[in-house]
């Protein structure tokens, strides 16, 4: 009961993490990137277009919440349902506080926040923002949809980044400014911002999606502790024999792999379970297999006799 608990909650810890990401990439599209004319790619960047191009006859929530949903069809068959039930929440969440955002920034006196004429930091601290957003949203396996969708759909087939696909996808749709407000700056500042956005997102994500190996030795509850660890850590365990070379003594040694944010998760049920259990945690530097990522390397082509 107190392991279900447990899951539930590291459940409930990965929605309020998405939740932060999306606050986070709220405030730095509506605080930093709206009031200085900065506009980024993506679905919302489309349906900001187009709802200046028709002068507000297509609504952004509509275009929004259209494109959104024939994307999560696609991502449903692909990426499954845990992906798009976070995303769903990340999709809905993410239209309110942009809302809600945007509600704050035209109730101010002055939207300038950095001053008047600071549209190149402006940008660079939007982009960082919505860069973090991302990415925490993208760790804790949840989206904020659009773009995020796509590549998050290529990323499973290709070895190609999530940062480098976010931004080859929004490449056309800031270009597309021009063709609406027929300012070459906007579009310079939109490429900066999503350049510098690509950057922090590769960087979150390359950080926090580490691998960790554990090598756990309990001498009464191993098998309490590996049972623990398929069944409510969802990883596999392998048994090794060993003996203690000081006390002559044989025993097993359980071998894990899981990824770096899952280890507070499988530590604290470890100590749950056996407070006296040795645990040897190393960082490594590429998993690939089942439950981890794949090896995208394409396959030699056998030469011809």
């Amino acid at each position: 009961m107190k392991l279900s608990r447990q899951l539930l909650f590291h459940e409930i810890q990965q929605y309020v993490a998405i939740l932060f990401g999306l606050v986070c990439y709220a405030v730095g599209w509506t605080a930093f990137m709206l009031p200085y004319g900065v506009t980024l790619g993506g679905v919302t960047g489309i349906a900001a277009l187009l709802d200046f191009a028709t002068e507000g006859g297509i609504p952004i929530q509509l275009t929004y919440f259209v494109l959104n949903s024939i994307l999560l069809i696609f991502a449903l068959k692909i990426l499954g349902w845990k992906f798009c039930t976070k995303t769903i929440f990340g999709v809905i969440m993410l239209t309110l506080l942009l809302q809600v955002g945007k509600n704050v920034m035209g109730n101010l006196a002055n939207p300038y926040l950095l001053g008047e004429g600071e549209n190149f930091m402006s940008c660079v601290l939007g982009a960082c923002l919505c860069g973090l957003g991302l990415g925490i949203c993208f760790v804790n396996g949840g989206s904020t949809g659009g773009t995020d969708i796509v590549a998050a759909i290529i990323n499973k087939y290709r070895d190609i980044s999530f940062g480098t696909m976010v931004m080859l996808s929004d490449l056309v749709i800031i270009a597309c400014n021009y063709l609406v407000f027929h300012d070459i700056r906007r579009v310079l500042f939109g490429y900066v911002a999503l350049f510098i956005m690509s950057i922090v997102l590769d960087y979150y994500i390359n950080t926090t999606r580490q691998s960790v190996q554990l090598f756990i030795i309990s001498h009464n509850k191993h098998q309490e502790i590996a049972e623990f660890i398929t069944q409510q850590g969802h990883r596999g365990v392998t048994v090794l024999n060993a003996m203690g070379w000081y006390s002559k003594t044989e025993h097993d040694v359980l071998f894990v792999l899981a990824r770096k944010r899952e280890s507070s998760y499988l530590l604290s049920g470890i100590k749950q379970i056996d407070p006296e259990a040795f645990v040897s945690m190393a960082y490594v530097k590429g998993v690939y297999g089942n439950g981890f990522d794949r090896i995208k390397a394409k396959e030699k082509k056998t030469p011809k006799q």
